[in-house]
């Protein structure tokens, strides 16, 4: 296989290595690295007794072939991927909920995290200048990548997540591991936090004192492993059901649902694609037709996802060059704060499916398709609803049990501190 290249979004950047890319994060122009193609894979190149390791190996060998990562493959996935994605049986025939929850802190971005560390550990030489780790987080990446990079050597962490828009077991998590992991509270959204973030990492000056790079999903070894999972499940559905696997994915900044789409595009059994929206509507009105206008974002139960810029769109819209083409390859809808509510009670009451908000967006647009004879849905469950008890535990008017994982990291103290929302306070905290 020969060795892809990965240039800019925008064009304007030289085209780096897989390496070059995953220890820059974000390209010199500030645009995303991508591949200059996306490679080729039938489903008979994966082993069908291959856990989700082995899968993630023989997927992205093709984006790893002839780089110095290429070789550690291998171990890189047996590092990340020691957790499975279940697919778990729904009440209807026609549909699975796939579970991402059974990583470290509870969430999808346990795969990416711990993928990207792995491979910056290998990529650091040993005299190398302390590298800080910049993350953006809505809710759930900035405890993945705290977890994932936890007293690594020569590694500092700035997570910056807004002030009172996550969940109050979000933020402990975000603030419970001290040493190397810094939690910055913002005082502003979402939006804010990823400006400040590129500002930085676009910050010639300042990386020269301080080396930068990101653990956003604008990162490739955040979102290339996030492929491993929707690869496997649509092995299993193909080989249980002989037909494709559908996807309703809940989302705010498009790193999993770019993901979903990169992964179809290489010939896995990927059929449609829904995308999940909660109130915030930047890409529901975009796939309908409308302008891409990103916006302020407003705050909602689904907090995970209150993003009103979501910084892969550029990403995706590369890849399907074009508008007209996107909006063929994915379908989008917003649900409300409401209909969240209702979503969830009626499936915990119904079928005793236990749903975090975020999941509830995607279930309550399952709930609207009719009975699936073509193909099989699966609901991508994006968190454990334990992390959500302030919205859950009323509604059902009882607790919901959390995981041993979840249940360490509350028992810790939590620390954070606050920052205004503005690049240059990041900067100054950054080279103090």
């Amino acid at each position: 296989m020969s060795e892809l290249r990965y240039p800019s979004t925008r064009g304007q950047a030289p085209a780096a290595t897989l390496s070059e890319a995953i220890a820059a994060g974000l390209a010199p122009d500030g645009g995303l690295y991508v591949p200059e193609r996306l490679p080729s894979i039938q489903s008979a190149a994966f082993d069908p007794d291959g856990d989700l390791a082995a899968t993630a190996t023989t997927l992205l060998a093709p984006f790893f072939a002839g780089d110095p990562l290429g070789d550690a493959l291998p171990a890189i996935c047996a590092e990340a991927f020691t957790f499975e994605a279940p697919l778990h049986p729904l009440a209807r025939p026609d549909a699975s909920l796939l579970e991402l929850f059974h990583g470290p802190t509870a969430a999808f971005k346990d795969f990416g995290a711990r993928f990207l560390a792995a491979c910056l550990r290998r990529l650091r030489a040993p005299d190398a200048r302390p590298l800080t780790i910049l993350v953006a987080t809505s809710g759930d990446t900035g405890a993945a990548v705290g977890a994932a990079f936890h007293r690594q050597p020569g590694v500092r962490v700035a997570i910056l997540y807004p002030d009172g828009r996550v969940s109050p077991r979000q933020a402990h998590q975000l603030g419970c591991f001290g040493d190397n992991v810094h939690a910055l509270r913002v005082a502003g959204s979402f939006d804010d936090c990823q400006r400040m973030v590129r500002a930085a990492l676009n910050d010639s000056r300042l990386q020269a004192h301080v080396p930068l790079s990101s653990a956003n999903s604008i990162s490739l070894g955040r979102l290339l492993p996030q492929m491993a999972y929707y690869a496997h499940a649509a092995l299993q559905v193909q080989r249980a059901h002989g037909v494709p696997l559908d996807l309703i994915v809940p989302t705010g900044n498009l790193g999993n649902a770019t993901a979903a789409v990169w992964t179809r595009a290489i010939g896995l059994p990927i059929g449609r694609i829904m995308l999940a929206c909660n109130a915030n509507a930047t890409l529901p009105e975009f796939f309908a037709g409308a302008a891409y206008r990103p916006r302020a974002a407003v705050p909602t139960l689904a907090n995970a996802m209150d993003v009103g810029a979501p910084s892969n769109f550029e990403r995706i819209r590369w890849t399907c060059r074009g508008d007209a083409a996107l909006r063929e390859a994915v379908t989008a809808a917003s649900v409300d704060d409401q209909v969240i509510r209702t979503t969830l009670l009626a499936h915990a009451s119904a079928h005793g499916e236990l749903l975090c908000p975020h999941t509830a967006t995607a279930m309550h647009l399952l709930d609207r398709e009719p009975v699936h004879t073509q193909g099989h849905w699966a609901v991508v469950a994006t968190a454990h609803p334990a992390k959500f008890e302030q919205v859950l535990e009323p509604l059902l008017g009882r607790a919901v049990p959390v995981p041993p994982t979840l249940a360490g990291m509350l028992a810790r103290a939590s620390r954070a501190e606050p920052l205004a929302a503005d690049p240059v306070a990041l900067a100054a905290w950054l080279a103090r």
